[in-house]
């Protein structure tokens, strides 16, 4: 079916350049018109199958531009055939030139302009987007030398509750190399600790570790290079150490501290509840005895003195929320004070 239409076209194309030039000009130059008439319906096919693979934003916008182009070739010609041009050739070829190369013209450029429209568009949408979009938040935790020092933030890391890599700014670093250099027993022994920690959680595969070159020459102290640092980036600091919770929370910095996380994970205890508890030592008051819970909460019972080294079942009277943390009190149980006198 194609191949007739084509073929109709090509005759029809010939035809009629034909019996236009022969008009215009005479049967001696009709054969011109024959041969204009089966290029231009060559070109026609050829075009139709080029345009099967344009889009339709660049088809749209050659159309808009062609059509733009001829009307502005016509008003240009049409005054100049008027009044310069009296042969009819001439006025032909000046149609026929001015036509073709405005014509072509506007074609090309509003084939560009079309892809270009849909371009900017797409970044258009994509721009708006990304405004209305909630901004992304930003992964990752600044850590101080006083929580590598403690170590706990190795089993933190391993149990996979920290999302992001551990941020360790190089001021940090530096100030771990001095205590690990310190002449000081203690302070070297926590220095090495901590540099062991961090290699620690450097190996890894839960938690990353990135270390950042940014300085703050400008401040001396390290806290508050921290805390400048964290602002910055608009990321939490995660440290044990009081002081730089109370100025980074100051200065409106987002703090974990990882003794409020080890408070807040302690089991719950109420008044009443029985527990087993292994009599360690005296207590200030007399009579007292004083164990621990396997978290390290401290456990105050009366009257259990006499019981010091043996494991014991008290109830619980109440519970402390101090400073330093969380103090259980209690007594011993009936029972076994009455086995003990007897």
């Amino acid at each position: 079916m194609f191949i007739i239409m084509r073929s109709l076209l090509i005759m029809f194309a010939s035809l009629s350049g034909y019996l236009i030039v022969s008009q215009i000009s005479g049967s001696h130059l009709a054969f011109i018109g024959l041969i204009s008439g089966l290029l231009i319906a060559l070109i026609a096919i050829v075009f139709e199958e080029r345009v099967k693979k344009v889009p339709l934003r660049i088809l749209m916008g050659g159309s808009a531009g062609l059509i733009t182009g001829l009307i502005v070739a016509n008003l240009i010609t049409y005054p100049l055939v008027l009044n310069f041009l009296n042969n009819r050739n001439l006025e032909a070829v000046a149609y026929l030139l001015a036509n073709s190369v405005i014509g072509y013209v506007g074609l090309s450029i509003g084939m560009k302009k079309g892809d270009e429209f849909q371009g900017n568009l797409n970044i258009f949408r994509e721009r708006e987007k990304r405004e209305k979009a909630p901004a992304p938040a930003r992964r990752g935790l600044l850590i101080d030398t006083s929580v590598i020092i403690d170590g706990r933030i190795a089993d933190l890391c391993e149990t996979g509750f920290i999302d992001g890599p551990i941020i360790v700014p190089q001021f940090v670093l530096h100030e771990l190399q001095y205590i690990a250099d310190s002449p000081d027993a203690v302070k070297r022994s926590r220095g090495k600790r901590g540099l062991d920690i961090l290699k620690q959680i450097q190996a890894s595969r839960k938690t990353g570790v990135e270390i950042t070159e940014r300085d703050f020459p400008a401040i001396k102290e390290v806290d508050s290079k921290l805390v400048q640092l964290a602002r910055e980036l608009e990321m939490k600091v995660l440290t044990n150490d009081a002081n730089l919770n109370k100025i980074a929370e100051i200065q409106g910095v987002d703090v974990l501290n990882i003794n409020r996380l080890a408070t807040a994970l302690k089991p719950v205890v109420l008044p009443g509840e029985i527990m087993s508890i292994l009599v360690q030592k005296e207590g200030k008051e007399h009579g007292q005895g004083i164990g621990y819970l396997e978290d390290g909460t401290m456990v105050v019972i009366d009257n259990a003195r006499e019981f010091l080294g043996r494991t014991i079942d008290v109830s619980i009277t109440s519970v402390l929320q101090t400073t330093g943390g969380r103090m259980i009190l209690s007594r011993a149980k009936e029972d076994l004070k009455k086995a003990a006198y007897q």
